[in-house]
């Protein structure tokens, strides 16, 4: 297949063992700032997504608190595909850091009563929204936390969710 211009389209996402955190992309600005995007997958592709109410909520919840577990947050948004988000960082890679403050962040998830800004006045669709669902997803992200760090289904195996290859602190095999 032709190389692609956005970094995940050249992913073969069948070889990918959900759930996991690696690093998508990095960017060096003029003047050296770096930008760093993260991608947290939360399921496996192709296989199982989540409902969009929930990917919803888990956007709020995670844009919110988040910020207060790093200052350097950019942002936090979905995948259109419904199986994870991209976490973008004003630093330089720093994946077990990363690692430590989604943990942070998805604990804070798992204890919220209430999805952040899901109103009609702070939201363009309030209505769509699971705070269970949010905290279910969170939950068993973290109970994956482990797995985090392995990307890819080792070669030659048929199923990758049952054997991965663990991955270097900027995401790389």
């Amino acid at each position: 297949m032709p190389q692609m211009n956005v970094e995940s389209f050249n992913l073969d996402h069948r070889a990918v063992s959900a759930p996991y955190v690696r690093v998508a992309d990095v960017k060096e600005l003029p003047g050296g700032a770096v930008l760093t995007k993260y991608d947290i997958r939360f399921t496996q592709p192709n296989v199982a997504h989540l409902e969009m109410p929930v990917v919803h909520s888990l956007e709020h919840s995670v844009a919110e608190a988040v910020r207060d577990h790093a200052d350097d947050v950019v942002d936090f948004s979905p995948m259109g595909c419904q199986t994870g988000f991209y976490l973008l960082r004003a630093a330089a890679p720093d994946l077990p850091g990363t690692m430590a403050v989604l943990a942070d962040t998805l604990r804070a998830v798992t204890e919220q009563t209430e999805v952040p800004a899901a109103n009609e006045v702070q939201c363009g669709w309030g209505a769509s929204h699971s705070l269970e669902g949010a905290r279910e997803a969170a939950a068993a992200m973290l109970a994956a936390r482990e797995q985090w760090g392995q990307v890819m289904a080792e070669p030659g195996t048929d199923d990758p969710t049952t054997h991965a290859t663990t991955h270097d602190d900027e995401g790389r095999p």
